[in-house]
């Protein structure tokens, strides 16, 4: 994958995007310290490459309910292209999964889980994913505080 070349006023860009996705050229070109031609042409430019990919709205789940994360890793019975794309599509129809991550070393997969609470994660584990044809052991943790959060890391 080809890096595209970025400098100082891509790298404040994109960490301003980062903090306020919404904010217009002309306060993003203020924030910069450049004029608003040139700041969309570098935002466009980003886009382009694909350095950014979209834009999102950040939902706090707690406020919708949805209170208890959970960490499950996940270990197939076997790690073959066809278990893999199988345990993958149905991971992808279960709203309760906001990530999943495929893995190196003893697990295959690391899950989070946001559900209304341990009840709801109970019956999602037994009745959701220990179904999944091919799952073999799952390991749950339980956080108990965020302590950073980000998106993505900006040089």
């Amino acid at each position: 994958m080809n890096t595209p070349n970025i400098d100082e006023f891509d790298v404040k860009i994109l960490r301003a995007l980062q903090l306020d996705g919404r904010m217009s050229v002309q306060e993003l070109a203020q924030t910069v310290g450049l004029s608003a031609t040139p700041v969309s042409r570098r935002v466009k430019k980003l886009e382009d490459a694909g350095v950014i990919h979209g834009y999102s709205a950040l939902i706090d789940e707690t406020l919708l309910g949805f209170g208890v994360s959970v960490f499950v890793s996940v270990q197939l019975d076997k790690q073959v292209d066809e278990a893999l794309a199988v345990f993958e599509a149905s991971i992808k129809e279960f709203p309760e999964v906001v990530d999943c991550w495929l893995m190196t070393g003893n697990r295959d997969y690391l899950l989070r889980i946001a559900t209304r609470g341990l009840a709801d994660f109970e019956q999602f584990m037994t009745g959701k994913l220990t179904k999944i044809p091919g799952v073999a052991s799952l390991e749950s943790s339980i956080p108990l505080r965020r302590v950073k959060s980000g998106l993505a890391r900006t040089p």
